[in-house]
């Protein structure tokens, strides 16, 4: 019952609040662009920096956590691509497929992450996306240069561009520095850092469910079928026994399970549009999984 009453419907009402909103009251998309950006860019890696910055990173298992959390993801690519190639399968929709088997919605993550365990919850979730978002970058513009129907221009420094520039990563990588070197932020920082991170949980959230795109055609039943199944079933029981045979344990195997678990996220949209892959594809996958995962992600969780 805590976990309906302090993640699942919280998550529920601010999905349909922002569908509705969206809908009905705030059309323009350029303030939900806006929203987005503010979130992407200051509130959520505000969050990062203080949250990661104020725990002790130095005892986590993190070889054990790389492997736990990048090896599925690879495979799962890997074996996409494989099976799209033997099928002879449509490029530009097995960009799609892939990109809705393995990137992340980190913001819904962190609601529940917040809901279940609090500040280090959200703590060892940021530390566990150090992991999975540069991972998810790096495979899925791989996988759109070569498959996508755009431009085939794509070059490793293209890509280290991507990951230098994400602004979640680098905030990873801050509050790591952070925590590493024992280094406490001075209060006018912290508190400043505090107030810019406070927002980043609701507006995410609303902008996931503006976003939400409640269609689907027939030809794509299949696709998105097969990218859910691996997005919310497959990969947190993957991964879920990889860290508990690696011996993660506690809040970071909480939060492990976690991030496996959440469904795609709209910035694949985003990218399929930049780079060739089946937009519309892409936008069921991303509606369909996020409704799916308001059952399935408390389902795990409590495995």
């Amino acid at each position: 019952m805590h976990l309906v009453t302090s993640a699942i419907v919280p998550v529920v009402i601010l999905l349909v609040l922002g569908f509705v909103i969206r809908q009905r009251f705030v059309q323009d998309p350029g303030f939900w662009r806006g929203l987005e950006w503010l979130n992407y860019h200051v509130f959520t890696p505000s969050l990062f920096i203080s949250s990661i910055a104020v725990t002790e990173v130095r005892t986590m298992p993190v070889w054990p956590l790389f492997l736990t959390l990048a090896a599925p993801l690879v495979a799962t690519a890997l074996m996409l691509v494989g099976l799209g190639r033997l099928l002879r399968s449509d490029g530009p929709r097995l960009t799609s497929v892939v990109q809705g088997s393995i990137r992340i919605n980190t913001y819904i993550g962190l609601v529940f992450a917040s809901a279940l365990h609090g500040a280090e919850g959200v703590a060892t979730f940021a530390l566990c996306s150090a992991v999975v978002v540069p991972t998810v970058n790096v495979l899925c513009i791989v996988v759109l240069a070569r498959y996508g129907a755009g431009e085939k221009t794509v070059t490793p420094g293209h890509i280290v561009r991507e990951l230098a520039t994400n602004p979640l990563i680098l905030s990873c990588l801050i509050g790591l520095s952070l925590s590493v070197a024992g280094f406490s932020l001075p209060d006018l920082v912290g508190e400043t850092l505090g107030l810019l991170a406070s927002p980043a949980l609701v507006t995410g959230t609303l902008a996931v469910g503006a976003g939400l795109t409640l269609r689907l055609r027939l030809q794509d039943v299949a696709d998105v079928g097969l990218s859910s199944t691996l997005r919310l079933v497959a990969l947190p029981l993957v991964v879920g026994s990889l860290a508990a045979a690696t011996g993660i344990q506690g809040t970071l195997l909480a939060s492990v399970i976690l991030i496996s678990s959440v469904p795609t996220a709209p910035s694949a949209y985003i990218l399929a549009g930049r780079m060739g892959g089946d937009t519309t594809l892409m936008a069921s996958i991303t509606g369909v999984q996020t409704l799916l995962a308001v059952v399935t992600m408390p389902l795990v969780t409590v495995m």
